[in-house]
């Protein structure tokens, strides 16, 4: 018993060395406050950041509501002006804000804003999700080593090359294999954008369905489940709100895409529905006619309405999307609300 007793103690009294909480010493204190404010300081700062560019947009735009010159010029008619049926045409929304009748009509903007997301979205989530799914259940370590930075090396290819790359090979091989009457048009710049944005939606789907506990797995394999019927039936509905996430970014980053939609859209400013058409995204209007437009003319801040008006767009789709995911996660852990 004393020998017994003895080691008991000498084992207690190493745990307790093992476990003593020192003080902190006068400098260690400084030190940790330094870092705590610096850290807040980054943190708020960037998001000033974002406020302060918002407010820099929308004071630039707000003559179109506040000037009776820009106002008399850029009016809710004006920019949504159409022409007159003609030989049977359907009317036409124009944007020519060079003209000597300016026409400022934004709906060809915004549609082929969205029918180019459309298409790197349909393009890439597949693609993404498909090989997150291989990484994280199907590929063994040395392969997953080996596609994951494969794959998330596609963020570092310029934008200005993945639209250098679909203006002179990737336009003129989908008009001869699909006899597009346009080389440039939504589907050949939606692709290129699909490729853009299939890092980003590869790499949250494949960190959601990493995160999915081990335990799923291993009772829907106890219950007769294969790899792929507990990938399909358990893993993927375990991580759809992080997949919805990773597809919320990369619309985000779709829409606000500039130089690849500029190079492969075609610029066309065209009110017409189908993905084979050119089209004129938002982005590419500013990036093109900004750099050249009269300071304060009403154009300019026609401009800078269309960027304040991406940046609400961005703003609303993020939002609903993590609405979305906040309801999609009640949903699946059974919370009330």
């Amino acid at each position: 018993m004393n020998g017994s007793g003895a080691r008991q103690s000498e084992a207690a009294a190493i745990t307790a060395r093992r476990h003593r909480v020192y003080p902190l010493r006068a400098s260690d204190r400084r030190r940790d406050r330094i870092v705590h404010y610096a850290i807040g300081i980054a943190a708020f700062g960037t998001i000033a950041a974002i406020i302060l560019i918002f407010v820099f947009i929308g004071k630039e735009a707000l003559p179109i509501v506040t000037s009776s010159e820009v106002h008399q010029e850029v009016t809710v008619p004006r920019m949504l002006e159409r022409y007159e049926w003609r030989a049977g045409k359907p009317k036409t929304f124009i944007w020519q804000p060079v003209s000597e009748v300016p026409k400022y009509s934004l709906p060809p903007l915004v549609l082929g804003s969205l029918k180019a997301t459309l298409v790197a979205i349909l393009f890439a989530t597949p693609f993404a999700v498909g090989a997150a799914v291989f990484s994280s259940e199907f590929a063994s370590r040395r392969l997953r080593e080996l596609v994951k930075p494969v794959i998330e090396l596609l963020a570092g290819i310029p934008s200005v090359v993945l639209g250098f790359f679909a203006l002179i090979i990737m336009a003129d091989w989908l008009r001869d294999l699909f006899g597009w009457k346009y080389r440039l048009n939504a589907t050949t710049a939606g692709i290129a954008l699909g490729i853009a944005i299939i890092p980003i939606i590869y790499t949250v789907s494949e960190e959601a369905l990493r995160a999915v506990p081990r335990q799923f797995r291993e009772a829907a394999q106890a219950l007769g489940a294969g790899p792929w019927a507990a990938a399909r039936r358990v893993v993927l509905p375990a991580a759809a709100p992080g997949i919805l996430a990773a597809i919320t970014l990369g619309f985000g980053r779709a829409i606000g895409e500039t130089m690849i939609v500029l190079m492969a859209s075609g610029n066309a400013a065209l009110w017409t529905l189908p993905l084979t058409d050119s089209i004129r995204t938002m982005s590419a209007t500013i990036a093109a006619e900004l750099a050249e437009v009269v300071h304060g003319s009403a154009h300019y801040h026609v401009l800078f309405f269309i960027g304040a008006l991406l940046f609400v767009m961005s703003f609303v789709v993020n939002v609903l999307g993590e609405m979305y995911v906040g309801r999609l996660k009640r949903r699946l852990t059974g919370t009330a609300g």
